[in-house]
């Protein structure tokens, strides 16, 4: 089915709004978002409506919905298990569009990487020297960054020249901690806190008695507490934290990262059957994809 490129915009803004939204969508909100005149959508929908792409439902709630065949026409998968792949511009997420297909152009360039990302959504969002991010994907969990230097509004298509590709992996955190634990108890002093750190050549530790998580302290614990000229027998428990951050073993990795950043921790304890495990740190992170 041959479409204007109007109409192309129209349809799959209607489409997206619908899916945000889950209700009838009126031709002023689509005028808006395609910045357009609301009676030129009004008279291309009643176009759309006698080739039977879209419905209208009057009322004063009504407006138009997608039919099966606007998904066939613009060769959309319909289906319920679809993933939303997340594309943000400069920094902030673009609301009302996702990617639905990435096709790399200059893949095996020594020099140059190329991709071409089509959208669900209208990309007259996007301009020229913009920094996005795609992803992450599904499958591989595939995050790409990099720069628009071009746009189809034909085919709703950004053309990219990508500066930066990650694949985060899907095993796990428990393939990646450092096991078994090096921990401390509550009635430890500080001297043994240092002394356990400088032969270890760890940052941090565990509190744990009985199989129990009562806390951690770290270096930066022991440092402080020495500044305020702290006694070097005054018990870790009188320094430690108890607000703990913990994930189960069975959290993939990349799933984890985010509370890295929100929290501005350095580590956190995994844990099985409510028994802390293992440790996870910075530093095992950057092993796994330094660029980050």
């Amino acid at each position: 089915m041959d479409l204007s490129l109007i109409q192309k915009d129209i349809l799959i803004t209607l489409i997206t709004l619908y899916h945000q939204h889950s209700h009838p969508i009126k031709g002023e909100e689509i005028a808006e978002v395609i910045r357009r005149n609301p009676g030129t959508v009004r008279n291309q929908m009643q176009a759309l409506k006698a080739i039977g792409l879209v419905d209208g439902i009057p009322g004063p709630k009504g407006g138009y919905n997608p039919t099966v065949q606007a998904y066939r026409a613009l060769n959309l998968d319909i289906s319920e298990k679809e993933y939303d792949v997340k594309i943000s511009r400069n920094g902030e997420e673009v609301q009302g569009v996702k990617v639905m297909e990435i096709a790399f152009t200059t893949l095996c360039h020594p020099d140059i990487c190329r991709a071409n990302a089509t959208l669900m959504g209208s990309v007259k969002g996007f301009e020229i020297g913009d920094q996005i991010t795609i992803g992450p994907t599904p499958v591989n969990k595939l995050l790409i960054r990099g720069e628009v230097y071009g746009r189809d509004e034909v085919s709703q298509t950004l053309l990219i020249s990508i500066f930066e590709m990650i694949s985060l992996p899907k095993k796990p955190i428990k393939y990646y901690m450092s096991s078994p634990l090096i921990s401390l108890q509550r009635s430890d002093p500080l001297r043994t806190a240092l002394a356990l750190f400088n032969s270890h050549h760890i940052r941090g530790a565990p509190v744990i008695e009985g199989g129990n998580l009562f806390g951690i302290i770290t270096m930066s614990d022991v440092a402080k507490a020495i500044e305020k000229n702290a006694p070097m027998d005054s018990p870790i428990s009188t320094i430690m934290t108890t607000d703990v951050v913990i994930a189960s073993s069975s959290v993939q990795l990349f799933e984890v990262i985010r509370s890295f950043k929100e929290r501005d921790i350095g580590r956190l304890i995994v844990m099985e059957e409510d028994r802390p495990v293992g440790i996870l740190t910075q530093s095992d992170i950057i092993k796994v994809f330094p660029s980050l």
